[in-house]
């Protein structure tokens, strides 16, 4: 195993907003450990299997959620840690968190409730993971939220960099712990922030050539992919393109992470990181692709944006979710007796407390349960095919 890198970050030093009891009763795990056990056994994680990733509510049992998605994540970013010495749980707990605050339906969900928020504060997906993870998901009988320690929380608010204007779910969070919003987050958020572009850079072409929405012709057009297929046909002459497809995608995978780890030593050595702390204050990122794969990595984004995202038939299927999102908050805001008890009976007197309330409820749905309660308060609703 690698040893630990000196700016890694440590559990030792790790705080909670609420003190806790008995902590050595339930194991001999340390804090970024505990983090990361505590998100997998929330609820917020488990509804992750029945969101979507790219496909909403698929018909193949083989296309990626949410939660399979978040899983792959995490095999990545804790790969990279180890390599770079860095936190593997806190790294992990990261992963399998990034994505909690989507609501159902991916961004088409999140897209209608900012606008039904729109004179409310808005939303936003990873300001609600926060909110989610420090308020909603409460299994504990003295605090709220999962008491996940500053590290976790910090690098889920600022994964993607500092955060110069916070919406007000994360803003309500950072009032409470203070999570230095105006610097870069510890390098394991920063890699597991890379992490998850790698993970959907090439796992969303497996889903769209398995849909038929991609053809291996198309993504042979991209230089980055021509090469990976080249060698791989090198090395499996005579073995039929669809079996080598798998070989391709793990082949860039690799490519990537390779590339990530090397960069992010080599920007770690130009500035003299010794500590945590310099990571914090380097003012810069420190983790991420070479100039040549960045350039070739935001091609291949450009591509799916343009070939898979924004496909026909995934414009139908996001224009239909918005109206169940839309149609939903619609409903329940005119007549929150719709809402189920537990919700009516903590349901807010003023107006932007009881809208971000009801938003609250519907960013927690799955797909299908979103589907069912529109068709339970609103009406009948037909779906595309492939829905």
């Amino acid at each position: 195993m690698t040893d630990r890198a000196r700016w890694a970050a440590d559990p030792a030093t790790a705080h909670r907003l609420h003190s806790e009891r008995g902590g050595a009763a339930r194991g001999p795990r340390d804090a970024f450990q505990r983090d990361r056990d505590r998100i997998i056994h929330s609820i917020s994680f488990r509804r992750l299997r029945h969101k979507t990733q790219v496909f909403m509510a698929p018909d193949g049992d083989h296309f990626r959620v949410r939660l399979t998605h978040s899983l792959e994540v995490a095999q990545i970013g804790r790969a990279a840690a180890r390599t770079l010495g860095l936190n593997e749980d806190l790294t992990e707990a990261l992963c399998l968190a990034h994505d909690i605050g989507h609501p159902p339906f991916g961004h088409a969900g999140e897209r209608a409730l900012e606008e039904a928020l729109r004179n409310h504060g808005g939303f936003d997906h990873n300001g609600h993971t926060l909110r989610a993870l420090t308020r909603l998901d409460s299994p504990y009988p003295e605090w709220d939220g999962l008491n996940l320690t500053w590290d976790t929380l910090e690098g889920l608010a600022k994964h993607n960099g500092p955060v110069r204007e916070a919406g007000w779910a994360l803003a309500e969070v950072d009032r409470a712990q203070d999570l230095g919003l105006d610097h870069w987050p510890s390098l394991e958020a920063q890699v597991a922030a890379i992490a998850d572009d790698i993970a959907y850079d090439n796992h969303d072409i497996d889903d769209g050539l398995r849909a038929g929405l991609l053809t291996l012709d198309q993504l042979l057009e991209l230089p980055m992919v021509a090469e990976g297929w080249a060698a791989v046909t090198a090395r499996f002459p005579g073995v039929s393109r669809k079996r080598l497809v798998g070989e391709l995608i793990r082949s860039q995978i690799g490519a990537m992470v390779n590339d990530l780890i090397a960069e992010t030593r080599r920007r770690v050595a130009a500035a003299g990181i010794e500590t945590v702390e310099d990571i914090r204050a380097a003012g810069q990122c420190l983790s991420g692709f070479s100039p040549g794969m960045r350039e070739a990595e935001r091609e291949l984004k450009r591509f799916m944006y343009a070939n898979l995202y924004h496909h026909p038939r995934q414009l139908a299927a996001a224009e239909m979710a918005h109206g169940v999102i839309a149609g939903l908050f619609a409903a329940y805001a005119a007549d929150p007796a719709l809402l189920p008890e537990t919700w009516r009976e903590t349901l807010p007197e003023e107006q932007t407390a009881r809208a971000r309330h009801i938003a609250d409820f519907i960013a927690g749905m799955t797909d299908r349960y979103a589907v069912a309660r529109y068709r339970e308060v609103v009406g009948p609703l037909d779906l595309p095919e492939g829905f």
